[in-house]
């Protein structure tokens, strides 16, 4: 289940998020600038991003609680509309790679683990070619 921040329910991203872990995930939508605060206090980097990934450290607490995704919908419409795909679509693959990296993979240090999992993924639901896929070209 998704766990939304002031949204109503997306029901595509609950497809996808119930195809990839049966736990619970807190959703937040937000803007080039919220997103640029973020990403300066989570990791230290002054600029706007596309999507943030914050696995909750269940080693503490034995909960059904996955993590948190924040999904930067001005850079998505931007995206979208520079590769000729719909908004839906962006974010559906920016869901998925955030997901994927709340799952544990990741894409910069592992021997393409991620890519092979987000392809299959992408055929999967009939997306478009994601950037990390679109990086392979």
């Amino acid at each position: 289940m998704i766990l939304y921040d002031n949204l109503e329910e997306i029901t595509y991203l609950e497809k996808l998020a119930n195809y990839l872990s049966s736990k619970d995930i807190e959703l937040v939508l937000t803007n080039n600038d919220e997103m640029q605060e973020i990403n300066k206090n989570a990791r230290n980097i002054d600029k706007t991003t596309d999507v943030l990934s914050f696995p909750h450290d269940n080693s503490f607490l034995d909960t059904n609680f996955l993590g948190s995704l924040v999904i930067n919908t001005e850079l998505a419409k931007t995206k979208a509309c520079e590769l000729g795909h719909s908004l839906e679509d962006e974010i559906s693959l920016l869901f998925i790679h955030g997901m994927l990296h709340l799952l544990g993979y990741d894409h910069e240090i592992d021997n393409g683990e991620m890519r092979a999992k987000e392809i299959e993924l992408i055929k999967e639901f009939n997306l478009p070619t994601s950037l990390i896929v679109r990086t392979l070209d």
